[in-house]
């Protein structure tokens, strides 16, 4: 299945400086950027062939994969100065790179690349800054026995705030956490069927027009997941990502457990 990623935006939140260019996909995590560690977790279940959505510092994920390393995670012999890979990770990847332009919105980055699905009606799509441990086979299943054009895996609301109850009086009738609440938030990872579309105008969003309106028709459904899941907006957060993986606690680096089957 195609996976399209949208890894054009600014990521105002993630760039350390005014001359700082690098897109947010490309924050490293590991001796790896985000957009490496999402592709394998995909490939790791047999979806290799990617549509990446570019916008800004789109030269510096092409000169990425143009000059990729397969060195840099798997071993190898170095026999008379020759290399000779005992693994490879991209070798069986398609990658298409297409420009969808600098200040596209998601729905309209999608609209862009809809011809390179060659007609496929279902597709998985992602925000390319998301690691997740979620069992994406069963996600799939779920989606292709339902009668709808849109799945979204949710998560437990994620911030450390706590809500307050107030009365009318100024009294406070109780403290919960965010993450307590029976709330669900948007993680990101999608299975689409060409119906999409139908509900994404030109210069739109994939949440707030294409899933917002297949939701009013009952055509939306969601994919619950409480395991591991974490965002890299800021630049704490990608540091607290590379620090784990500095530690070896890689929840979301399915790949690399030997008792993680393509069926996990």
């Amino acid at each position: 299945m195609k996976v399209v990623l949208f890894c054009g935006g600014y990521g105002m939140r993630m760039r350390s400086g005014a001359a700082d260019d690098i897109p947010k996909p490309m924050a490293m995590v590991g001796p790896r950027p985000l957009i490496w560690h999402v592709m394998r977790y995909y490939a790791h279940f047999g979806h290799t062939e990617f549509i990446l959505c570019l916008g800004y510092g789109a030269h510096h994920i092409k000169d990425f994969f143009l000059h990729y390393e397969e060195t840099t995670s798997n071993d190898f012999v170095l026999r008379g100065g020759r290399t000779e890979l005992l693994s490879t990770d991209i070798a069986d990847w398609t990658i298409t790179f297409a420009q969808t332009g600098v200040e596209s919105p998601i729905g309209e980055r999608l609209r862009r690349v809809r011809h390179h699905l060659d007609g496929d009606d279902m597709f998985l799509a992602n925000y390319a800054d998301v690691l997740t441990d979620a069992p994406l086979p069963r996600m799939i299943d779920s989606f292709t026995r339902r009668d709808a054009g849109a799945s979204m895996m949710v998560v437990p609301p994620q911030s450390s705030f706590h809500c307050v109850d107030l009365g009318e009086d100024g009294l406070v009738g109780g403290i919960t956490a965010v993450s307590e609440l029976p709330l669900w938030e948007n993680g990101g990872y999608f299975v689409l069927r060409q119906e999409v579309f139908d509900h994404i105008p030109e210069g739109g969003d994939l949440v707030a027009d294409g899933c917002a309106q297949l939701a009013k028709r009952g055509r939306l459904v969601a994919h619950q997941h409480r395991g591991f899941w974490k965002p890299t907006d800021t630049v704490k957060e990608r540091a607290a990502l590379d620090a784990a993986y500095a530690r070896g606690e890689r929840p979301w680096a399915l790949w690399e457990r030997e008792d993680a089957g393509v069926g996990a």
